[in-house]
This record gives structure tokens, sequence and C-alpha cells, in this order.
């Protein structure tokens, strides 16, 4: 409303002279009374005036006040648009951050070729096959892995060809390689939604105005901790490997101690006999 007024009474004082001049014409064109009595014309041209007196006076010193007072926050506003464009969002800063941001991407996308880099080695037909599932990132075809699995490292010996104690470490010892490889799968497979994310996340902050790259900022904080997740979850799995390794290693000193055993009982049967 202050706006409003500000810009009537600005049209006003503009079209002062106007006004006047209507005002007069619409006096000489009023017709005259049917008494044939003579217009006064010095009382006209002294309302006129009185008129235009008014406008100078009272709109006028109105409008120059209004004036003032906007000119007064047209001043802040200046200093504080300066201020946003010069410290909060000086736009040397933001070309600058947007041509790092062109330049690690491009240091990205050198990383996802690296990460689709062929590494298969295999040339035998069963290898090359469990080599293939296990290479595959598609965590649609984990069910796979243990045909060929079997395949290449034999299935678990019957119970008449091994101990039991044998047959049990065998078979834990498959169980988490199977697992391992598994995860390796997902693990690739999640790697790859987290490498289409940056990317998308890289575009649009190379593109984002200042008031939005902050949401951007938390979207890639919040994939961050995602990755975090998924390294963790890698960790352990490589913690289990290393687990059943060791415990393979201790099984395997056992059973040497027991054969020892057992020998030792055979020879010394032995003499006695």
């Amino acid at each position: 409303m202050p706006a409003f007024l500000s810009d009537v009474f600005h049209c006003i004082w503009q079209e002062k002279t106007k006004i006047i001049a209507l005002l007069l014409v619409l006096v000489l064109l009023t017709p005259q009374s049917a008494n044939g009595q003579s217009i006064d014309w010095g009382a006209i041209v002294a309302a006129i005036k009185a008129i235009g007196t008014a406008i100078d006076v009272v709109i006028g010193t109105g409008l120059q006040a209004i004036n003032s007072a906007l000119g007064r926050v047209n001043q802040i506003l200046n200093i504080i648009n300066a201020f946003f464009q010069n410290q909060i969002y000086p736009q040397a800063g933001i070309n600058r951050a947007r041509g790092v941001v062109g330049v690690v991407q491009g240091i990205y996308n050198v990383i996802r070729g690296l990460v689709n880099l062929n590494v298969a080695s295999a040339t035998l037909a069963n290898p090359r096959q469990l080599e293939a599932v296990i290479l595959s990132r598609n965590p649609g075809i984990i069910g796979l892995v243990p045909g060929p699995y079997t395949t290449v490292y034999q299935p678990l010996p019957a119970a008449t060809d091994a101990p039991p104690a044998v047959r049990d470490m065998i078979d834990m010892t498959d169980a988490t390689a199977q697992s391992a490889l598994k995860k390796a799968i997902a693990i690739d497979a999640a790697a790859d939604q987290l490498m289409n994310a940056s990317d998308q996340l890289w575009g649009e902050l190379g593109q984002a105005a200042p008031g939005t790259a902050p949401m951007i900022e938390a979207q890639s904080a919040a994939m961050l901790v995602k990755a975090h997740a998924l390294t963790q979850s890698a960790m352990a799995e490589l913690f289990r490997i290393r687990a059943i390794d060791m415990a393979n290693t201790g099984a395997a000193l056992k059973f040497n101690a027991d054969h020892a055993s057992d020998t030792r009982r055979d020879l010394t049967n032995m003499f006695v006999k």
C-alpha cells in the first residue's frame, strides 16, 4: 500500500501542470448561468493558484518524504545485495567452484573406467563359468554361484571318504568362500549404484544455484555415509575370510597333533608286543 500511494503521489506531482490546465478548461467550458452574470476570472485564477499551491505544499512535501525514505531503503538493499554478491556468493568463487566440479567429474570418469576394466583371466571352461558369475556385478545371479563353484572346487567328500571333522572343516571353508564370492557380487552392484548417484550429484552441483547447493551437499553427505557402510560391510567379509583361514590353520595343526599321537601310540604298541 505505501508503494501504491507513492506511485499515485508521484504521478500527481509529475502531471500537476496538466491537472491545473484541465481544471482551467473545465471552468471555461462550464455553461454560464441563465441570469447572464459575468464570470469572475480573478476568483477562478485565484482558485487554480490555490490548487497548485496545495499540490506543491501538501502532496509535494509528502512525496519528497516518501522518496527520501525509499532512497534510504534502496541504499540498505544495495548494501545487502553487495554483501551477498561480494562476500557470501561471489561470482568469481562460484565460477571457480564449478570449474573444480568439472575437474573432479573428469577424475570420477577415470575411476569409473578403471572399475569397469575387464579383469577376467580364467582360460578353462569351468573356471571361466565361475569367473563370469562372480565378476558379473549382477546380484540377480548370486544364486548361480554354488553350481560352478562345486564344479571347480569339487563337492564335499562322502562320509566314507573322510573323517567327520575333516568334512566339517571342508564344508565350513566352502561356505565361507561362497559367501565371500556372493558378497563381492553384491558389493560390486552397490558400488555401481553409488557411482551413478555420484555422477548425478556432481552434475547437479555443477549447475546448482548458490541457494540450492547446500541441499545437494546434504545428499552427498548421506551418500558418503552409505559408502562408508558399504566399506564396513566389505571389511566384515574380509574378517570372516581371514577368520576361517586361521581356523583352517588351527584345524590342520590339530589334525597333525592327532596324527602324531596316533603314530606314537602305534609305535609304542608295536614295541610292547
